[in-house]
């Protein structure tokens, strides 16, 4: 079914669900789990903050994210490659995918949240749009997911 499938990572609640879903799928399919954590260098530049010091901050960090789940796929029994960049994060995993091979990605709805997501935009929405392979995206448990035109609306229960 699959060969491989590629997992963004970023340390956040839906990335780590997204990741054990895809551990899951790569062992029950016999697929290579390719890794991604992206350092988001273009982030940095908008915001004036392009300290080399500070990209190896977030590099490191992206690395113990890729790292943590390498370690429980292997644990599964699932052959595993990691990558850390420097780029967009859409733009990284398009370029993954590619790079890779992968026939399936698996991502988490959210990373980002509140501010910072409308300012950046959203990954996962790039990626579903632009994506040349099937995406399987998890919603996160956080949050409130109720459709905002219900909320303006009272339910039939609640009266």
């Amino acid at each position: 079914m699959y060969e491989t499938i590629l997992v963004p990572v970023d340390g956040s609640a839906p990335s780590d669900a997204a990741a054990e879903h895809a551990i899951t799928l790569a062992r029950d399919a016999g697929a290579t789990l390719s890794v991604l954590s992206v350092v988001d260098v273009h982030a940095l530049e908008a915001a004036k903050l392009d300290a080399e010091e500070l990209v190896e901050r977030y590099e490191a960090e992206a690395e113990k994210h890729a790292a943590a789940v390498a370690e429980r796929a292997r644990e599964a029994g699932v052959d595993v490659e990691t990558a850390v960049v420097r780029d967009a994060p859409y733009r990284a995993i398009l370029d993954r995918i590619g790079a890779v091979g992968a026939e399936l990605v698996v991502m988490g709805s959210h990373g980002r949240r509140g501010l910072e997501r409308y300012l950046l935009g959203s990954t996962t929405e790039r990626v579903l749009r632009l994506s040349p392979v099937p995406v399987l995206v998890l919603r996160s448990d956080e949050g409130d997911y109720r459709d905002p035109d219900e909320a303006a609306t009272p339910d039939a229960t609640d009266a």
